[in-house]
């Protein structure tokens, strides 16, 4: 490809990904080169190193041995983005190092944020940390309190750290001691080195000293924490400095290895390398941490330069579909950052683009279960790959493209199958499809027609867009942009097949494919300064043009062939074109297909692609008609709906986040949005809070007995009791009813339930440990109408929450302003859902809408019905039960399984009566807890609805802990009881051993301050996995606040949070450790403790022996140690420390047993899930 000038030397763009590199080289000549190899081959060292020499060896026309350095000096440029640190951490091949933190918390980067990250595993499967050893030193820096009353602190040196915070040394660093504990951990050969001390990001001088303490020793590489991230919060500080010492040392040598393969090391020529945040930095001062998205990074900065302008400016979707994940981003004019993310289970505490890999790659597995289409997140893996890759591999959507033709065998490389000489094996994916459709039919019932090969394959596909379409959603309608205004710029090996389907399901009118996508400049606008992490950012602009014009080729596009492929309206004849042989005059009308030497790119009907002047390829997407939809069972639209009732439920939350003011809901996320049909049943919940899990449907149902014909129009209603399907009275439930003109009822309900900080009652925070009745906790509303005719009571509302006020000992609402700010908010997520809802009524028609709606809830119901089957097939037709509160009070259950019918009748009868106290749960309470489990014990992903409980009969005795009466108190029910229903139906079922039972709840306060916890505990082994220790378990997944955060807001030191050691029960596998907590007071103030499990233990299953039970001690200042109980509220004084240990989980089955029947599963392929969508649903289910 010639041009009229070129640059003075050679200039190099390269990717080196996992599996390819590619180099794009501009030559002096004008001539521009685009080759593809592989990353990793024995004929050569390195990727980049051996293109570029194939650059140089055919440009100059001279041969260039691989065995010597290639001479450098025609070089101008190069400029790389590499994955070789993200692979090292997915991988876990980097650098052996060890962990050096403050005293008393050796474990805190095990414990994290106490959160797990799949709320529904119980095998809490989480990354082991990076490190291998970890030494404690002594030293301590505290935040300065003028107001501290504890004593001797008056006299601590005080020191101003560069980020205006002050500090106290309360205990001086200790050298003498870690020197012994370095030259130890060096001598087994670990020469890198993570240094963590609590408060260095506001002093770094501890850190530093031990710093220059292991170099002088011989550490070859040390990542400070305050060097590498000086940001507040110590536990994603400590991960960075890990990550950093774990992957800089990779990096380093892969430097050395690149810079080896030139003469004179590259010295004179410059080098960039593409950092996470989409900038390019020196090739000395590129590292572990600002590496992880490299390669991804400068796919945006790629089309935010191609596409964005080539546009008209018009905002742009990156979709970057690869084979076990697709990446997505958005760039309308600056780049989206994120500061914090998570990468293979480590927390990175860097700016970075905001690049969400989601499921829904060409190797993404694809699954029929219970009459739903599945696609992913399961992939099948570069090994054995898809089906038609020869190896023995899984049905993927590669396979499902292969077979409707959109995939053309003889245009891939012969690579495939044992001998990796063969082309892909379509035979091989029809049979496999053959057998799916065999499965589906035999699901459906005789009178279901069978299904095609190719209408199966095209069921995954329309389900897989579906998939990709549902955070591009989140990114645009659920952040205000209307993404029917974007361009979606595909690049990636398989995009080009899938594109157009989602433009048009997105309502974009267009899709640009660059043909190099390769980025030679950057520029970032402007930032604000963020308070504790003021950076400099430097922007450049690359006056090099990377395009060169085509010229027009005057005659229409050469055919290279026809083929036949199915679309939605069957197999179309469909002209195939080379991309190479296209000029700039060409318009290449759809049904089509236009192949690449990396991708191939499907034209659907109706869809027109052009050339640009510079080769790039710009498709107009046009409309289509939607097809009728009736309301009888369609297994893949029924796949669809699903993703489409998720989403408004999703979109809901994200506008109740985004107009709420209150930390509860704002920051903490701990708020739920639903959508209910007409009987006021579950349809889809997000997110997946356990504790609120079906209980938002009992408060939906109880208002359509309760109000009758009173629920009109533009009525939105206000409910929390208990008796009304409440959880406990700070989780506020508003409800909106959906019309439909010419329907006389509501044809749907949206509803939010979020937790206030304050309602009233008798203490703040409206959870107290001793409340004897309901009237204690708070403001109370059973069908409060929130919203009348269409206008808001304020008033009316106002009066209610500061109503407990006129109770003696109470207070009204403490936070009235936050509460009616925050139910505004939750009234304009329900305007949301109603407007997103309706408009798919719109779109399909009432009846269509409300049969799959029906469909969803039967689906999850056949789920359900088949893992009560196998149960009984397992177990037996009868199972039962029994465990009991620290008071004695007994809660029983008995299960009887129907194997026939898949259904079961879960009896609490003999369960205790009401308690004079707090304990008593409400029937959603229990009900939540059924669905928790039954979702755990299905062990696949199942929509959460109404249909869950319909195989199953509850019965629960009126009166008793877990159906009181209407004046009963509630608070400890949520938190504590609902735990040990889990524990019991756990316990029934032979499922696992009990986890620790408890949320150890925390609060302590006074007249200026208050704060509420709940910490970790041990979680249960089970038949093939040990507990994970230091974790919330089961209705709960409270992350815990960062100690920093905690020192500098609240009057206390945190002096140990590390693991109990010895509280896991023993067993053939080991039950978790809890946690022990000290908390050191600094002023007069007020402790209450709400827990369980410190009288009777965690039990073990199978042999197994208990978790130890939980301890709350009180060390007086005076020296005196008090057992303060499980239910308390104490005065404490300065010096004081409560000491809370919590309890470990069970083991499972004898110590030292062999076999087992129930063997691990194998581990599924999965992909690494990451961005701003990743961590915004982390936080959701870490309330």
């Amino acid at each position: 490809m010639a041009a009229a000038s070129g640059p003075r030397g050679f200039q190099f763009a390269i990717d080196r990904g996992g599996t390819f590199t590619d180099v794009f080289a501009r030559c002096p000549s004008g001539r521009v080169r685009v080759l593809k190899l592989l990353s990793e081959d024995p004929g050569y060292g390195d990727a980049p190193t051996e293109g570029i020499r194939r650059v140089l060896e055919e440009e100059l026309g001279v041969r260039l041995p691989r065995d010597q350095p290639l001479d450098a000096s025609g070089i101008e440029w190069i400029r790389m983005g590499t994955t070789v640190a993200t692979n090292a951490l997915l991988e876990r091949r980097g650098e052996r190092l060890a962990l050096v933190v403050t005293r008393g918390f050796r474990d805190l980067l095990h414990i994290g944020s106490q959160a797990r990250p799949h709320i529904f595993d119980l095998e809490v499967a989480v990354p082991e940390v990076l490190y291998e050893e970890v030494i404690e030193v002594d030293e301590r820096l505290i935040p300065h309190q003028p107001d501290c009353r504890l004593p001797g602190t008056e006299t601590l040196p005080l020191l101003e750290g560069p980020s205006g915070v002050s500090l106290q040394v309360q205990r001086p660093l200790e050298l003498s001691g870690l020197r012994g504990e370095l030259e130890r951990v060096l001598s087994r050969g670990i020469t890198s080195l993570a240094v963590l001390l609590l408060h260095s990001y506001a002093w770094p001088g501890h850190e530093e000293q031990v710093g220059a303490l292991a170099r002088e020793l011989g550490f070859q590489h040390v990542s400070l924490s305050s060097g590498v991230s000086g940001m507040v919060r110590a536990v994603p500080r400590g991960y960075t400095a890990c990550a950093d010492a774990y992957l800089t040392p990779c990096i380093h040598r892969y430097l050395r290895s690149f810079r080896g393969g030139f003469q004179h090391h590259l010295r004179e020529v410059p080098v960039l390398f593409m950092r996470s945040d989409g900038g390019l930095t020196p090739m000395d001062h590129f590292s572990g941490a600002r590496a992880i998205l490299s390669g991804p990074a400068g796919g945006v900065v790629g089309y935010a330069r191609t596409t964005h302008p080539h546009q008209g400016g018009q905002p742009v979707i990156g979709f970057d579909m690869g084979g076990t994940s697709t990446d997505v981003s958005r760039y309308a004019g600056e780049y989206e950052h994120v500061f914090e993310a998570t990468t293979a289970g480590v927390s990175i505490q860097a700016p970075q683009l905001d690049i969400n890999t989601v499921a829904a790659g060409g190797g993404s597995r694809l699954f029929f279960r219970s009459g739903l289409y599945v696609v992913g997140p399961e992939s099948a893996g570069a090994h054995p790959g898809p089906a038609c890759y020869r190896k023995g591999g899984p049905l993927t959507v590669t396979d499902a493209n292969l077979c409707l033709g959109r995939l053309l065998p003889d245009y891939f490389p012969r690579i495939f199958g044992p001998g990796e000489d063969q082309p892909l094996c379509q035979e091989t994916a029809a049979r496999a499809f053959q057998e799916m459709a065999a499965q589906i039919q035999t699901f459906q019932g005789a009178p279901h027609p069978a299904l095609s090969v190719e209408e199966v394959a095209m069921g995954f596909v329309r389900v897989a867009n579906e998939a990709m379409c549902r955070p591009i959603r989140a990114l645009t309608q659920a952040r205000g942009h209307d993404a029917s205004r974007h361009v979606l710029a595909c690049f990636g090996g398989a995009g080009g097949q899938h594109a157009c389907a989602i433009a048009r399901t997105l309502g974009m009118s267009r899709v640009f494919i660059h043909k190099y996508l390769v980025e030679f400049g950057f520029t970032i606008p402007d930032r604000p300064v963020v308070v504790d992490d003021v950076r400099v950012r430097g922007t450049g602009s690359s006056s090099v043009t990377i395009e060169t014009p085509l010229a027009p080729r005057g005659k229409p596009p050469r055919l290279e062939m026809v083929t036949r492929c199915y679309f939605e309206e069957g197999y179309l004849e469909t002209p195939v074109f080379l991309l190479e042989e296209l000029g700039c005059d060409h318009t290449i009308p759809g049904p089509a297909i236009i192949i690449d030497k990396n991708s191939t790119i499907v034209v659907e009907p109706g869809c027109t692609a052009s050339l640009t002047q510079f080769g790039d390829i710009c498709i107009v997407v046009g409309s289509s008609c939607p097809q009728p939809l009736g309301p009888q069972l369609d297994p893949v639209q029924l796949s669809i709906f699903s993703h489409r009732f998720m989403s408004i439920a999703e979109q809901m939350g994200r506008i109740l986040q985004r107009t709420a003011i209150s930390t509860n809901i704002k920051e903490r996320l701990d708020f739920s949005c639903a959508l209910f049909g007409p009987d006021g049943g579950l349809v889809s919940n997000a997110p997946h809070i356990p504790v609120h899990l079906g209980a938002m449907q009992e408060t939906v149902q109880f208002q359509i007995r309760n109000l009758g014909e009173d629920l009109r129009e533009g009525d939105v209603i206000l409910s929390n009791h208990p008796c009304a399907g409440g959880s406990h009275l700070p989780d506020l439930t508003v409800i909106t009813p959906v019309f439909w003109p010419g329907v006389p009822k509501p044809v749907f309900f949206v509803a939010s339930r979020g937790h206030h900080a304050d309602i009233g009652g008798v203490t703040p925070g409206s959870m107290p440990p001793h409340s004897r009745s309901l009237q204690e906790e708070g403001a109370v509303f059973i069908s409060f109408k929130l919203v009348k005719d269409g206008v808001f009571q304020e008033e009316a509302v106002r009066e209610a929450l500061l109503a407990p006020g006129r109770v003696p000992g109470c207070s009204g609402s403490r936070t009235l302003g936050d509460n009616l700010s925050d139910l505004r908010a939750q009234v304009a997520a329900n305007q949301k859902g109603i407007q997103l809802v309706t408009g798919l009524i719109r779109l399909h028609g009432l009846p269509a809408v409300q049969a799959y709606m029906a469909h969803i809830q039967a689906n999850a119901e056949v789920a359900v019905r088949e893992m009560l089957r196998g149960f009984a097939a397992r177990w037996g037709r009868e199972v039962e039960a029994e465990d009991s509160m620290d008071d004695g009070t007994p809660i029983r259950l008995r299960v009887q399984v129907d194997p026939q019918e898949g259904s079961a009748v879960f009896d609490f009868s003999g369960s205790g009566p009401e308690v004079y106290g707090n304990c008593n749960a409400p029937r959603a309470i229990t009900l939540s807890a059924l669905i928790y489990c039954l979702r755990c014990m299905v062990g696949q992903d199942i929509p959460l609805n109404q249909g869950c409980l319909a195989p199953v009969q509850v019965v629960i005795p009126k009166g008793s802990i877990l159906d009181p009466s209407p004046e009963a108190a509630v608070v400890g029910g949520n938190v504590l009881t609902s735990q040990r229903v889990v524990d019991v139906i756990f316990k029934a079922f032979g499922v696992c051993a009990a986890s620790q039972g408890c949320m150890n709840n925390v609060t302590f306060g006074n007249e200026r301050v208050g704060y509420y916890e709940t910490v970790a505990g041990g979680a249960g082994a089970g038949p093939h996995w040990e507990g994970r220790s230091g974790v919330h378990t089961h209705m709960t997944n409270t992350r815990i606040t960062d100690p920093e955060i905690l020192e500098l807001r609240y009057p206390v030191v945190l002096q140990r949070f590390e693991l109990r050691r010895g509280s896991g029960g023993a067993g053939r596998f080991r039950g978790g450790e809890g946690v022990t907590r000290e908390l050191l007071f600094r002023q007069d103030m007020v402790l209450s403790v709400l827990t369980e499990r410190r009288t009777l233990r965690p039990y073990g299953m199978q042999g197994g022996s208990p978790g130890a039970p939980g301890l709350n001690l009180l060390l007086r200042r005076d020296g005196r140690t008090i057992n303060l109980g499980a239910k308390t509220s104490v005065p404490v004084e300065p010096g004081d420390v409560f000491c809370l240990q919590t309890p470990g989980g069970g083991g499972f089955g004898t110590p030292g047993e062999e076999g087992d029947p129930q063997e691990p599963p194998e581990p599924p392929r999965s992909f690494a899930e990451r961005g701003s969508l990743f961590e915004y649903r982390r936080a959701q289910e870490g309330v």
